[in-house]
């Protein structure tokens, strides 16, 4: 059990890898639809270019939505109008019309001979209005509307809208009626008569009304016709017109959703497992290969994975809202975020990957992941030295206009013409760009949640006076400024071989900070001329001297310096001997133990800690030249270096002789300038 448990100790950092990559992987899976990918590509009006196309098996025709919406119009405007009808109303307006007429023409004392006949009249006019009904309101129907009078669920008559009275119409009907057969004063009043007795008997029922309309809409047929199992549905060349169209977007349709069973369903997630499982696992092998590093700090693959899932869940959500603004979703931040905390070699790698993998869920896959690799790679072509403001803001603008180029020459190529261009979906790139700098402050907080550091945090460190740095120049002024020399000479040998060089100079700029401790025991802090050495001996000394890099280490982590930044502190040395105190000792005691007067290390492990490590012996030693002529300084830099290339402290270093050769140059010719050499002017 215990040899068990060792073993899951030693080996957990590549456990915990493991279940980043499986728990990544379902994750991405689950996010992605769950069907099958139907594999052939097609556009109205366009050839079909692939071979000839058999119904691979039985399935109906689908209407598309303008079809289906013109049938629900149609049945709209045809549907009937359910009206409840109360027929006692016109009995009780009739008995109403008697007395008020008798009671009316009493008291005007108007009875003559006409008022029998105007009676009648009245009483026909009545047998008319309720021959179909008066309705309670003024609807908007068309005239021509069906109309179903009923009586307690009973249809009583069947007709149109317009052969119903409305009460806006009712003062002209009257008037109409009784316009020339009597006074215009007997008029007024039998239209006044009237308008007191008459009501209607007709109202809208609007439940049965809608239930009809609802059961109506609801036989539309969602297909038309169908195909058989390997009937011919388009010919290889054949033009995809309107019926060919649709034809295949109902196979299409039936492929991805309903032709899959639960075994086709089970299927689709393994193949979707291996495929995202693949992607994924391609990245920590060009990790292990090629950033070892990298691939060795779980907190940096935890934050390369996060930020993939990231852009496919951004993706996703946009996709379900609306698939129409799939191009807002700014992808490029993906290789601006890891070229900032890594290098732009495995930002464009992630990019690509992640890209790959979006295909799978965008519509128009092919256009999608050629417009966002080519505005990856460019992203990574351009943006230099992110910490400043200037270059994002021109680099977005690159990007943003490459993004428009590719995609008026997707669309000219797929439309072979310009008026129908969508001129939003330029609004869109615009936008995606606007997004894209939000990559500052994404930095920021990266840097606070994972503990990172990218070259913005670089630039705040490399100010002078910051705390630490002020603290360096009160107690050890010769160290600080030794630091300094060395930060100008590591700075441009960086920039001569495409090193990171505003890494490079914080690193100069602290690598010596544990002198501090006890900075008289320095030479460069020896302003008095006096040294304490005298009073140790060799291995104190030498101990001493030796300790300056673990105390620089336990200054840096106490003041929370990035670990990018400590690994200078820890390797400006490497495994290299102080090698004056070891001669002095073996002077004394010739059996002499040389790892009592070795540095620690490691040896550096990169560019930049190489740079450092040479640019620092060099700066050091070159305070011992007397009288130093170009020839002079020539031969004390390549000896310097050469001595540690023989001692192998480059082996873990990527870094090249053709390189170390470039850097030696630089460092002949700054050294020349700082002891402004020239030509001797005769007295």
């Amino acid at each position: 059990m215990k040899e068990i448990l060792n073993k899951w100790y030693k080996n957990h950092a590549l456990v915990y890898k493991l279940l980043l990559f499986l728990l990544t992987t379902l994750f991405i899976v689950y996010l992605f639809p769950k069907t099958g990918k139907f594999r052939y590509t097609f556009e109205k009006g366009k050839p079909w270019q692939s071979e000839n196309l058999y119904a691979p098996f039985n399935f109906a025709i689908k209407k598309s939505q303008a079809e289906i919406n013109d049938e629900r119009l149609e049945i709209e405007d045809n549907a009937s109008i359910y009206f409840d009808i109360k027929s006692e109303v016109k009995s009780l307006v009739l008995k109403d019309y008697e007395a008020r007429f008798n009671q009316v023409f009493t008291d005007t004392l108007t009875i003559d001979s006409n008022t029998s006949r105007l009676y009648k009249s009245g009483k026909s006019l009545i047998n008319q209005l309720y021959l179909n009904g008066i309705l309670d309101s003024d609807y908007s129907y068309a005239n021509k509307k069906p109309v179903i009078l009923s009586n307690s669920n009973t249809v009583v008559k069947q007709l149109l809208y317009e052969d119903l009275i409305k009460i806006g119409e009712l003062r002209r009907t009257l008037e109409d009626h009784f316009a020339n057969s009597i006074s215009s004063d007997m008029r007024n009043i039998m239209i006044s008569l009237f308008f007191d007795i008459i009501k209607p008997n007709i109202t809208l029922n609007e439940s049965l009304t809608l239930n009809a309309l609802e059961e109506e809409l609801s036989k539309i047929s969602a297909t038309r016709g169908s195909i058989n199992k390997d009937q011919l549905i388009i010919s290889k060349g054949q033009i995809v017109e309107n019926e060919e169209y649709n034809i295949l977007n109902s196979l299409k349709s039936e492929y991805e959703s309903q032709a899959w069973n639960t075994t086709n369903y089970n299927w689709v997630l393994v193949a979707y497992t291996l495929l995202v499982a693949l992607a994924l696992l391609m990245l920590l092998l060009f990790l292990r290969k090629y950033r070892m590093d990298v691939f060795l700090n779980n907190t940096k693959v935890t934050f390369i994975f996060f930020n993939i899932v990231l852009m496919i869940v951004l993706t996703t959500l946009v996709i379900n809202f609306n698939s129409q603004y799939i191009y807002v979703v700014p992808i490029c931040i993906l290789p601006l975020v890891l070229k900032a905390f890594f290098d732009a070699r495995l930002g464009l790698f992630a990019h690509v990957l992640t890209v790959l993998l979006l295909g799978f869920i965008v519509s128009n896959s092919y256009e999608y992941m050629f417009l966002q690799i080519i505005a990856g790679i460019v992203t990574i072509l351009t943006v230099s030295e992110l910490y400043k403001r200037a270059n994002l803001f021109i680099s977005v603008g690159q990007i943003t206009l490459i993004y428009i180029i590719a995609y008026f020459a997707f669309f000219v190529i797929q439309e072979g013409q310009v008026t129908s261009l969508k001129w939003e979906t330029f609004g869109l790139f615009i936008l995606c760009g606007l997004a894209t700098l939000f990559v500052q402050p994404l930095i920021y907080i990266y840097e606070k949640i994972f503990g990172l550091v990218s070259d913005v945090s670089l630039l705040e460190l490399s100010d002078t006076n910051t705390k630490l740095l002020k603290e360096l120049s009160d107690k050890a002024p010769g160290t600080f400024h030794h630091s300094l020399n060395v930060a100008n000479l590591a700075e441009a040998s960086a920039n001569e071989i495409g090193a990171n060089a505003m890494l490079v100079r914080v690193g100069a700029l602290y690598h010596d900070i544990g002198k501090m401790v006890n900075p008289t025991f320095f030479t460069e802090n020896q302003s008095t001329g006096i040294n304490p050495h005298n009073e140790l001996s060799s291995k104190e000394s030498a101990r001493i001297i030796i300790e300056h890099t673990l105390k620089g280490i336990e200054i840096a982590k106490k003041n929370n310096l990035p670990d990018r930044v400590i690994d200078f502190i820890r390797t400006h040395h490497g495994t290299s001997v102080v090698y004056y105190f070891y001669m002095k000792e073996k002077a004394v005691a010739e059996e002499t133990d040389i790892e009592d007067f070795k540095y620690n290390g490691p040896k550096p492990f990169s560019k930049e800690t190489a740079i450092l490590m040479m640019c620092d012996s060099v700066e050091a030693a070159s305070k011992s030249l007397k009288e130093p002529t170009t020839a002079k300084i020539n031969d004390f830099v390549e000896n310097i270096i050469d001595k540690q290339m023989e001692s192998g402290q480059f082996l873990n270093a990527n870094i090249t002789f053709k390189e170390i050769q470039s850097i030696k140059k630089v460092l002949k010719h700054k050294l020349a300038n700082i002891y402004h050499l020239r030509i001797e002017y005769p007295e």
